[in-house]
């Protein structure tokens, strides 16, 4: 595994954004029991040894895809971290969801690309002021027909094939997009909380997928990461 060095990983700071914090002891996955440092006041302590570890190797992957010219899709969609999610993904220039996940948007895809195409023909109606041809009705209709378009699909309007991979900050919550991403053999890399199976996720970051803050550092990490290789 890389050097703690090579992505400027602080455990200090790491340690100050709650990234080590996991849940009570009661709640512990088995298979999380290799990422544990102790207890504290009935919670587990995860290492963060480990964590900055696993989050290289995550980086150095994620680092090879946008290298290689391809893509990689965030999700995240507890609402503390929509806003987030959509900020770094815009400055990274990459397709994100931070919704509801669709179900169907990997096992369907298809039918989701002819979603997308519609969505992408009503905003170039709207914005070219096509929608005053209808009635008052009509035009109300297709306006809020647009914003919950908008709400599923705006993250991924560009995509166009599947992601090489997905970043996903809460397995349980998004459960189902890791299936259909295992489903159809999508690389997945994911937050895993200490109640959480991280032999399902392609690289498990072990961290507090609850904090804000603790999210913010991974996902800044992985910002950095990108931007970098962007510049090159």
């Amino acid at each position: 595994m890389g050097k703690i060095e090579d992505f400027k990983i602080d455990m200090d700071e790491m340690m100050k954004a709650g990234v080590h914090i996991g849940h009570s002891i009661s709640k512990l996955h088995p298979k999380m029991k290799d990422f544990i440092l102790g207890i504290r006041n009935t919670s587990h302590i995860i290492d963060l040894k480990k964590t900055s570890q696993y989050l290289i190797e995550a980086l150095k992957f994620i680092q090879e895809i946008i290298k290689n010219g391809g893509t990689l899709l965030l999700i995240g969609t507890k609402p503390p971290f929509k806003t987030l999610i959509k900020e770094i993904a815009e400055e990274c220039n990459l397709p994100w969801v931070n919704e509801r996940w669709l179900g169907g948007t990997f096992t369907n895809f298809g039918t989701i690309l002819k979603r997308i195409k519609y969505f992408k023909e009503l905003t170039r109606q709207k914005e070219t002021d096509e929608f005053e041809k209808y009635t008052k009705k009509e035009k109300i209709k297709k306006e809020k027909e647009l914003e919950e378009l908008k709400i599923k699909f705006e993250g991924i309007k560009n995509i166009e094939k599947f992601p090489e991979a997905v970043f996903i900050c809460d397995i349980i919550k998004d459960k189902l997009c890791l299936k259909e991403a295992k489903m159809k053999g999508i690389k997945t890399i994911a937050i895993v909380h200490t109640n959480t199976d991280p032999t399902l996720v392609d690289y498990p970051i072990p961290a507090n997928d609850d904090a804000y803050l603790a999210v913010k550092y991974i996902l800044e990490k992985i910002k950095e990461a990108i931007l970098s290789i962007k510049k090159k």
